[in-house]
């Protein structure tokens, strides 16, 4: 078998204003937005250390330093828990090493291709993940693993260029990067022969939209070097991909698990109510008082 270039290193975008939250992320990042007791950047991260990722890279903006805090020691909180004899773990997973954590700025709001391309020099040329937090992406029950994990998996057999796929309803794909399919490889990997952004419905080659996962090769910074602004006067990722098709290995990966969209309000609510239901801790009790709303 063909040996890959290992993915330890993973880019996550969260410069975004989050003005569809507002006013809740007027001086919070919309990414430390909780599902339940959860922030939606730990969902993510979680996700990536999975998958065997090792060096985060966060791309932020202005009022943004809370999400690295997050990650960093707490030490008077830290410190008042264990005098009063409270359990730790439950912090746990917001540690990380000294260094695994870095940081890079995106100045100016250009959009997702720009954003990529500012942690060019942390990339450099290794192939690395990029994880989009408000898509929650949840294993499928019963002991499944996460997208990412499931995309490093692919990409161990195939290599190459691999995005995350889902499908959705025709009427939906004009809000989505929508791929055009190629032979499948198996049920759940798929060649992509063409990408397009925000497509019209009657113009979309398929419903299998982009859903927020990509491990994508350091070619790709060059490309969005040069990439003229796309959809909404942004430099879009899903242009500079399209360009990478044919001259590198492109492939989809079908996530067998949940998908929560909560860059929107209702996909949060969603994602909320369906994980609380879940919860050993809260689950019933959620349930009832659900039942007791809906029938009043």
């Amino acid at each position: 078998m063909t040996q890959h270039k290992p993915i330890k290193k993973a880019v996550f975008p969260v410069a975004g204003l989050g003005t569809r939250f507002l006013p809740a992320t007027k001086a919070i990042p919309k990414e430390l937005l909780p599902i339940v007791d959860r922030p939606l950047i730990q969902y993510a991260v979680d996700e990536a250390r999975e998958a065997g990722i090792e060096q985060i890279i966060f791309v932020t903006g202005r009022g943004k330093t809370a999400i690295v805090e997050h990650f960093d020691v707490a030490y008077e909180l830290e410190r008042t828990m264990e005098e009063r004899g409270k359990d730790l773990d439950v912090l746990e997973p917001t540690r990380a090493t000294p260094g695994d954590i870095i940081t890079v700025r995106q100045q100016v709001p250009l959009g997702l291709g720009h954003a990529i391309w500012c942690a060019r020099a942390i990339v450099g040329d290794e192939p690395f993940a990029i994880l989009l937090p408000d898509e929650l992406m949840i294993a499928a029950k019963g002991g499944g693993t996460g997208c990412m994990k499931q995309m490093v998996e692919a990409y161990d057999k195939v290599g190459g260029n691999l995005i995350s796929v889902l499908e959705v309803p025709e009427d939906e794909v004009s809000s989505y990067g929508v791929i055009a399919p190629g032979a499948a490889k198996s049920d759940a990997l798929t060649e992509v022969t063409g990408l397009v952004e925000k497509p019209p419905v009657d113009k979309a080659p398929s419903n299998k939209i982009i859903s927020g996962r990509y491990i994508l090769q350091p070619e790709v910074m060059r490309v969005l070097e040069d990439q003229e602004k796309g959809a909404g006067g942004e430099i879009q990722l899903t242009d500079a991909m399209a360009k990478m098709i044919g001259n590198q290995p492109f492939h989809a990966v079908t996530f067998s698990g949940r998908r929560f969209d909560c860059g929107n309000k209702t996909g949060f609510v969603e994602a909320t109510l369906a994980l609380a239901l879940e919860r050993e801790d809260m689950g019933a009790e959620v349930r009832a008082i659900m039942q007791r709303m809906l029938e009043a």
